[in-house]
């Protein structure tokens, strides 16, 4: 895949992406928790490469790939859940 993330910009409930195709793609941010409880400053220190997004300081990464195809946080999948 040769799509980027070239922004990055968050409303109260949404992160928002602007693609290296001109595309902008839109997700919930109850589909990653981490960032829905972050702050704005914490929001606003992204790390764009050429396959995602990530913030170090909330261990986060997102794929374009990923938000291409609708997918939200996994990570937390079977990891705070009893067994």
């Amino acid at each position: 895949m040769n799509i980027s993330p070239k922004s990055v910009r968050f409303d109260d409930d949404t992160l928002w992406v602007s693609l290296s195709d001109g595309r902008t793609i839109a997700a919930p941010l109850t589909w990653f928790p981490r960032l829905l409880q972050a702050t704005p400053e914490q929001r606003a220190k992204v790390e764009l490469s050429k396959s995602g997004l990530h913030w170090d300081a909330l261990d986060e990464d997102i794929s374009v790939a990923g938000l291409l195809a609708g997918q939200r946080d996994l990570s937390a999948r079977g990891t705070h859940q009893p067994a």
